[in-house]
């Protein structure tokens, strides 16, 4: 054997799309969607109320958008840098909210893993697509999202049940992603020509682009933040006693466990039926999900509920993600980051309508009809594109 070889350190890597998603789970599913699992045990702490709690979570959702907007005007062009740092910065908030006692620097941090949320789902993006050109990873990086989801959901259900405060499950969180960010690095440090040509990019999208579609496309996934971002901010508060003697957060790993496989699944789809179609069909079934415990609560309904939404919604971002890639041409900005800012909006609204429904008639039934009301609305829009 050549002494030479490269092949031993190809060995101690991971494969790209696998370390990318990494960057994901810890940046989006442990940063960004553990609060859903940890915001009832928060106010049953005494941290937070409920309003405090949805100014966290609309806190959390304009970092993204700030986060998005600032990536978008810069064109950051070193994505494995920003990788890196996105994971430890997400540690980091993670491992501050073990102190945090206090409402307002609590609802500071949210907005900074926010920020840095968004820093992680355009940076992996642009690593692993762009500088890798591994198109046909898509579906695994998205995957780590929820993969991020159903670790960090039964974490927090272990500590709950070995009965852990609120704060400390924050640090078991942190010293897990510690643990993700190390296994990561070891595949962000892959070059690109190890992976450029073993996977060519699939094209499904056949029909010809334009400005116009563009921004049709960007109109849809903004009105798809706000669609889902009910659902994934208050399921367990949701559930209650629907369930019976189950921990509610086990429902929100589900939800996290249906976005997983969705990612192949939708891209399969994508990949026969081609964006407009696919895109659409998509959005119906999340639409039919977030309705679901506002016709019913009992608990198969919950339960329904999140195997819907967590198994589309994740498939919309894998839909329009590549899509994007084929209408960058016709925008003068960063078009993932772009989507990822529109994307941001939609979850800064969507809590805020839902508190305010909820002070209103304390129930949660009106926002997730609107909120499915938007996603129908998303799905006529499908076909200009």
């Amino acid at each position: 054997m050549n002494p030479n070889s490269t092949t031993p350190g190809k060995q101690r890597t991971i494969p790209p799309a696998l370390a990318a998603a990494l960057v994901l789970a810890i940046g989006m599913g442990f940063g960004r969607f553990a609060f859903t699992g940890l915001y009832p045990l928060m106010v049953r702490d005494g941290y937070l109320t409920v309003h405090s709690g949805t100014l966290a979570a609309s806190a959390n959702y304009a970092g993204y958008l700030i986060g998005a907007l600032m990536l978008a005007m810069l064109k950051p062009t070193n994505s494995r840098l920003l990788c890196m740092a996105s994971m430890i910065a997400t540690v980091t908030c993670l491992a501050i909210l073990f102190w945090a006692d206090n409402m307002w620097v609590i609802i500071a941090i949210r907005g900074l893993a926010g920020i840095v949320s968004a820093v992680s789902m355009v940076a992996a993006s642009m690593w692993l697509m762009h500088d890798m050109g591994h198109q046909r990873g898509a579906p695994t990086l998205y995957a780590g999202v929820g993969v991020g989801i159903v670790l960090s959901a039964e974490l927090i259900a272990l500590g709950h049940a070995f009965g852990l405060h609120s704060a400390a499950l924050w640090m078991v969180l942190a010293l897990s992603g510690l643990l993700l960010v190390l296994v990561s690095t070891a595949g962000l440090a892959c070059k690109a020509e190890t992976v450029v040509g073993k996977a060519a990019a699939t094209d499904s999208v056949s029909h010809a682009t334009s400005r116009s579609q563009a921004f049709i496309l960007i109109v849809i996934y903004g009105l798809a933040g706000f669609g889902y971002i009910i659902t994934a901010t208050y399921l367990p508060l949701l559930i209650k006693n629907a369930i019976g003697p189950i921990d509610p957060v086990h429902v929100w790993a589900l939800f996290g466990l249906g976005a997983i496989p969705s990612c192949f699944v939708w891209h399969a789809v994508n990949v026969r039926l081609g964006t407009r179609k696919s895109l659409a069909l998509n959005l119906t079934v999340q639409a039919i999900g977030v309705a679901l415990p506002a016709l019913s609560h009992s608990g198969f309904f919950y339960i329904a509920s999140a195997f819907l939404v967590g198994g589309t919604f994740l498939g919309t971002v894998t839909i329009v993600m590549p899509a994007a890639r084929h209408v960058a041409h016709a925008v003068r900005f960063n078009m993932m980051a772009g989507l990822t800012a529109v994307y941001g909006v939609g979850q800064i609204i969507g809590p805020l309508v839902a508190n305010a429904i909820y002070v209103s008639n304390q129930s949660f039934a009106g926002s997730l009809w609107t909120a499915a009301a938007a996603l129908l609305l998303a799905t006529a829009m499908c076909r200009g594109i």
